[in-house]
């Protein structure tokens, strides 16, 4: 699993999180459809029983906007 946030000076907030299995990209968040995206067929199946549940979505996508960015601004200001 991979994931990160950034905020933009304009207060414009990102994130991504990305899944891989056995080496290979998996599964990755598309934050505004809310929709996953399957990297190879073997994911596709995850993909669907994820995209039914739409708040598995919504979690990720509220974590990497507020939780990561609260974090990320946590250590910045650390130097």
């Amino acid at each position: 699993r991979m994931y990160g946030c950034e905020i933009d000076d304009d207060g414009t907030k990102r994130g991504y999180r990305q899944d891989g299995y056995d080496g290979e990209d998996f599964l990755s968040l598309d934050e505004s459809s809310l929709t996953w995206t399957a990297a190879n067929d073997k994911a596709f199946i995850t993909k669907l029983k994820w995209d039914a549940n739409r708040a598995i979505a919504e979690q990720r996508k509220a974590y990497l906007e507020n939780k990561c960015i609260e974090w990320l601004q946590k250590y910045v200001g650390y130097g």
